[in-house]
């Protein structure tokens, strides 16, 4: 019986998990190929919400799976497309999540200038499908605009042509948009200078073009390739504002020719093309002017002769008024004759007709008639007159007989009251109320009132008036006392006794 198992040949190696396994792939891998550059024919090609880029590098043999972030999108000088020919530059790593290696590519260039045509005459030939070329769609430039906008580089030597021939030419306004004509942020300003010219408002503070010029001067395929992007060749088909190309020399070629209402050769032809030369236009109009005038002297001339000839066929004027003027002279003398004769005649015919028809009978009849039918009239309206007036004086009566009751009613109180205010006053004014306060009244022979001592005193027979009636008195003669000054500066008579 054995006690231990049989070893077998390799029980003592080390174990190592699925994760262990994979960060050393992993750091294997990108040790050895940290930078990398793969050439390969571009597969599938996906590009999720994310923005990232995720595509194949393949050749006969093998596939390499490959990713562009996010963030290297914008940097990229080429985008990858389905069969384009590239050179990818990178670093390789491992996916753990499905145990396989990536390349992560940073940057992609052509492989080759025929790769490059190739990926051109694809697009090309994808967005002539679309109809973007189409001949039916170019609209004509105007013939002489009021301002310009240039698409191209503020330092280049192109716009300094364009300027210096439109001065030449037709000196123009020109609203230039500064973009960069090369390199990876060439496309996306070129396409958002000629859409934001599209987006002027006409009549605003700027004002919008009436035509586009996008130029820039010759290079390589790859020194132009900005101008063959999409987005460029899109924002050019959907410009409102036409729109000449003017990219390179005459034997370059770029998709924005396709795309463009006219296309140039060089950035100066874009300018010839633009407008008119203004010496040329003189000269035309000074020469239609000379035209409309001679062509003016010339009808006049024409029309002078035909009159003349004309008026050679028509009689003279004496003879065409000559023989009225005499048939007039012949009628006048009858003229007055005539008259009277008339005259006579409508007075003979209004004396039968009056006697006949319009005779004072006739004329009496009908004012008989006319008196009898006013009388009528006024029969008949006297009853209903005097109901309406009777019915109108009834009702003024009625609103005098209340307005007399109401201001009767008042007057009548006003002067009860006033009666009464007199009443009292005459009672408090009354000379015998005082008699029941101790007063009296004091009276002559006369029955005069006495209101002096010396008056009284004169009196041979008193009457003195109390409360309750009256007393005879008799007035007992005193000396006369001596006068004195009264306060308010008059003599004091003195007050005689009186019994």
């Amino acid at each position: 019986m054995e006690l231990f198992e049989e070893t077998r040949a390799g029980v003592n190696a080390p174990e190592f998990t699925v994760s262990e396994i994979s960060g050393a792939v992993k750091r294997v891998i990108e040790g050895e190929f940290g930078r990398v550059r793969v050439r390969g024919e571009v597969g599938r090609v996906s590009r999720p919400n994310s923005g990232h880029i995720y595509f194949d590098l393949k050749d006969e043999r093998a596939v390499l799976g490959a990713v562009v972030w996010k963030g290297a999108v914008r940097g990229l000088a080429a985008k990858p497309e389905e069969g384009m020919e590239v050179v990818a530059t990178g670093r390789l790593t491992t996916f753990p999540g499905s145990s396989k290696y990536q390349m992560i590519v940073e940057e992609i260039a052509p492989a080759g200038a025929g790769a490059l045509m190739a990926m051109l005459e694809k697009r090309r030939q994808a967005l002539a499908a679309e109809g973007l070329f189409d001949a039916g769609r170019k609209r004509p430039l105007p013939f002489l605009p009021e301002v310009i906008g240039v698409v191209t580089s503020p330092s280049g030597a192109v716009i300094r042509d364009i300027l210096h021939r439109l001065r030449e030419r037709f000196p123009r306004p020109v609203l230039l948009w500064p973009v960069t004509v090369q390199g990876p942020n060439c496309a996306a300003e070129v396409a958002a200078a000629i859409r934001g010219f599209d987006a002027i408002a006409p009549g605003g503070r700027i004002p919008r073009p009436d035509v586009l010029i996008v130029a820039r001067g010759g290079g390589s395929i790859e020194d132009l390739w900005g101008f063959n992007e999409e987005i460029v060749v899109r924002a050019v088909a959907e410009s409102r504002i036409p729109v000449i190309s003017a990219v390179g020399h005459e034997t370059d070629t770029t998709l924005i020719d396709h795309a463009a209402d006219r296309r140039a050769p060089t950035p100066t032809a874009a300018a010839e093309m633009a407008v008119p030369v203004r010496v040329e236009l003189l000269a035309a109009l000074a020469g239609l002017e000379e035209r409309r005038r001679a062509s003016a002297a010339r009808g006049l001339a024409l029309r002078g002769q035909r009159l003349r000839d004309l008026s050679r066929g028509l009689p003279r004027p004496e003879a065409l008024i000559g023989e009225r003027a005499q048939r007039l002279d012949a009628l006048g003398p009858r003229l007055p004759r005539a008259l009277v004769g008339l005259v006579r005649a409508r007075e003979l015919g209004l004396a039968r007709g009056a006697a006949g028809r319009f005779g004072p009978a006739l004329l009496r009849h009908g004012l008989d008639r006319r008196a009898e039918r006013l009388r009528r009239a006024e029969a008949g309206l006297r009853p209903l007159v005097m109901a309406r007036l009777a019915a109108r004086l009834a009702d003024r009566l009625g609103a005098c007989g209340a307005r007399l009751d109401r201001d009767g009613g008042r007057i009548g109180r006003d002067e009860a009251a006033r009666l009464g205010a007199l009443a009292r006053t005459l009672a408090t004014l009354d000379p015998e109320a005082v008699l029941g306060r101790g007063y009296a009244i004091v009276r002559d022979g006369g029955g005069r009132v006495v209101t002096r001592a010396r008056t009284a005193g004169a009196q041979a027979r008193l009457e003195i008036q109390f409360a309750d009636g009256r007393l005879g008195a008799l007035p007992e003669t005193a000396p006369p006392r001596p006068r004195r000054r009264a306060r308010g500066g008059e003599e004091d008579e003195g007050q005689g006794r009186l019994l």
